[in-house]
């Protein structure tokens, strides 16, 4: 701890848009204090002269990556790294005694099998990923309380798990009968430069990608499959939308009786009572991106279609906020026992 109390905090990948985005809501987090920022490509540089919008808000030289000084430096290291690189970073961190936020990909699932082949990179060992808790703070929120390892959800589990589990749960949906369509601002996609997010590839378009092959399908059936008991499969369809930043999950799913909008107004809020993020929408209201963006909120709608027996689930977040370093503070805020809203009180920008 500093001497004003604060709990420090090193931001490893923080060049990227999680990494600055983790900059931006910590900077005002009354119990932390940012002590080093972390970029394996740009050590030495200010890291205002890579986002100058943080001119005068934190000016400091970007820090190499050695879990030796961090642990000199830090209590609590944020891993806002591309898959691969926290599998290396992350064991060095908790053995040099240091509490870890991991938010790529590299431990959200427990079979490393799954995650080699989903991911295309050796898996981490075995000890780490039983020890990762997978942080999706409305339905395991618990299970971060004192631990000194959380792995961060990805940002379209995170809109598709809120938006499914308490209707799978109370047994309302098939669990076979899962259809995601998800879409995404190119944020999404990180800031590295590739033909795919290359403004004229993107403008006045709208394009389906990794279709059944994403790496964030594991990750929604390892979930689903703790919460319903059984394997659940889900047909899992992602959009590059052209807008920097959001997330909608559309959702389809047969219902096992006969339920109204209503029904499932008052389930998910019973479900989320308690729980700030997350907003359900009051019957025949379907939430739009642009309603959380900028903030840590998740809102959720319903629409129930008797004629078909089926039920489509809207759910919306920020994907840099909620799908990212929102979560992951949110994440802190229970590891340390605090109030979990702590640091996160943001309105949504908008228009």
């Amino acid at each position: 701890m500093t001497v004003e109390g604060k709990l420090r905090a090193a931001i490893v990948g923080s060049t990227g848009y999680g990494g600055v985005e983790l900059i931006r809501l910590l900077q005002v987090h009354p119990k932390v204090e940012i002590t080093s920022v972390i970029s394996s490509s740009s050590a030495g540089a200010p890291i205002e002269e890579g986002f100058p919008h943080l001119t005068g808000v934190l000016h400091r030289n970007l820090d190499g990556v050695d879990a030796a000084e961090m642990k000199e430096r830090a209590d609590v290291v944020f891993t806002a790294t591309p898959a691969g690189v926290s599998a290396k970073l992350v064991p060095q961190l908790l053995e040099a005694g240091l509490k870890v936020v991991d938010l790529s990909g590299d431990f959200r699932l427990k079979d490393g099998g799954e995650y080699e082949r989903w991911y295309k990179h050796p898996a981490p060992q075995a000890s780490y990923l039983e020890q990762a808790v997978y942080g999706l703070c409305e339905v395991f929120g618990e299970r971060a309380a004192g631990a000194d390892f959380i792995s961060n959800p990805g940002c379209y589990p995170t809109a598709t798990l809120l938006g499914l589990i308490p209707a799978l749960k109370a047994g309302w949906i098939k669990p076979d009968s899962i259809i995601v369509d998800a879409k995404s601002g190119v944020s999404g996609a990180g800031r590295g430069v590739n033909v795919g997010v290359h403004y004229a590839e993107v403008n006045e378009n709208f394009k389906a990608y990794k279709i059944n092959k994403h790496q964030h399908i594991p990750e929604v059936e390892q979930a689903l499959t703790e919460i319903a008991g059984e394997a659940v499969t889900v047909t899992f369809t992602t959009h590059l939308v052209p807008m920097t930043r959001g997330i909608m999950t559309t959702m389809y799913a047969g219902m096992n009786g006969d339920y109204s909008e209503q029904d499932f107004v008052d389930l998910y809020r019973n479900y989320y009572e308690g729980r700030s993020f997350v907003r359900v929408r009051n019957a025949g209201i379907w939430p739009a991106t642009k309603e959380v963006s900028g903030s840590n909120f998740c809102d959720i709608g319903f629409a129930t279609d008797a004629r078909t027996g089926r039920v489509t689930i809207i759910s919306v977040i920020d994907n840099l906020v909620k799908g990212a370093a929102g979560q992951a503070i949110q994440n802190l805020n229970l590891m340390m026992g605090w109030e979990e809203t702590l640091g996160l009180g943001y309105t949504p920008v908008y228009p």
